[in-house]
């Protein structure tokens, strides 16, 4: 088997797989290794934003990737005011891993894909040595991360880029006699950040974002907030059949990084991700996409940070967002107004 290869990409999520189905050629060979037993906790939720995307690459999304019951609008709770609002959102309901799959069967015939985890990376001077937890090793000229939050090629290579990161923590449920929608929770008392609540299939998933210190002490104190509160009942949380968790990034006006000449960041892994909801998936096709355009450029660090200006100034924008969220009197300020809310003909905590 090829060892040695052009690019090397690390991790084929929604960035990865973008990045290679566009670079792939003839004239270039491509690794891709990518950890088929780790899966991401993920609300699985594709963002119209992420269909906007996808329907500019034709794609046609395939009816098994879908998930029930589809979603109309998103139920805001505000746990301190007591307050609940629902507001129109056009997301479709998905399952994660049949959607990353779905993108992964779209890359390039001529590819290498290896299913392996990548354990340590060298810079050799003119290549890169990759080696994976099997201890298999592999070398190529240009490195691409596309790995997420705990991106391995961001910490051994661009260590001093600091971004803020939370600890976003997800349990499932029987969804049995609940009310199948889906929710986005705000408590400043545990969270800095959203939670949510939402369906597939029969199973309820509760999770949110919190500070990594004492976690799941705030998670689990988040769950009976909202049972004191009337919002959920305690029999919905009594047994949870999983429960996972994983880091997640939460930029602010500061925390990306796109690489050099040699090592490539796209996605998560380079900040790509909205601040206000967590939103990764559109993120992460439209930087692979630029990256992909940049590449073969004469400059492509350079080029690739040109094409992601507008990328940076949205989630930018979304931390603005989420900074006026997390605040309680603003958040309060907004609910009470009603301002885009829908009026439902069913009661609604006031």
């Amino acid at each position: 088997m090829k060892r040695h290869f052009d690019i090397a990409v690390i991790g084929a999520g929604p960035a990865g797989a973008n990045f290679v189905r566009l670079a792939d050629s003839e004239q270039k060979s491509i690794l891709v290794i990518h950890n088929e037993a780790w899966k991401k906790p993920c609300g699985g939720l594709l963002s119209p934003d992420a269909q906007r995307v996808l329907a500019s690459y034709d794609a046609v999304l395939p009816s098994d990737v879908l998930a029930s019951p589809q979603i109309f609008a998103v139920r805001v709770i505000d746990i301190r005011s007591g307050l609940v609002r629902r507001y129109p959102r056009h997301y479709l309901n998905m399952k994660r891993d049949a959607f990353d799959a779905w993108l992964r069967s779209l890359m390039g015939k001529h590819i290498t894909y290896v299913n392996g985890r990548c354990v340590k990376l060298t810079d050799e001077g003119k290549y890169f040595r990759i080696r994976l937890s099997d201890g298999t090793e592999y070398t190529a000229d240009t490195l691409v991360g596309a790995d997420g939050a705990s991106s391995i090629v961001r910490r051994t290579f661009f260590g001093k880029e600091k971004c803020r990161r939370y600890t976003a923590i997800q349990q499932q449920f029987q969804a049995e006699n609940a009310d199948p929608f889906y929710s986005c929770i705000y408590d400043g008392k545990t969270s800095p950040a959203c939670s949510w609540i939402l369906f597939k299939d029969g199973i309820m998933t509760y999770g949110g974002a919190f500070e990594t210190k004492n976690s799941r002490k705030a998670f689990e104190e988040q769950k009976k907030r909202l049972i004191a509160g009337g919002f959920i009942s305690a029999k919905a949380f009594e047994y949870p059949i999983k429960t996972e968790a994983c880091e997640v990034l939460c930029p602010s006006f500061r925390g990306y990084c796109t690489g050099n000449d040699r090592i490539f960041l796209i996605g998560e892994a380079a900040g790509f991700i909205s601040a206000s909801s967590f939103e990764g998936i559109s993120y992460a096709l439209l930087s692979g996409e630029a990256l992909a355009k940049s590449i073969d450029t004469a400059h492509p660090a350079m080029t690739y940070r040109a094409k992601t200006a507008k990328l940076r100034l949205k989630a930018k924008e979304k931390s603005l967002k989420r900074d006026i969220l997390a605040s309680d009197i603003l958040r309060e300020i907004i609910m009470r107004s009603g301002i885009t809310a829908i009026h439902s003909h069913r009661k609604e905590m006031s």
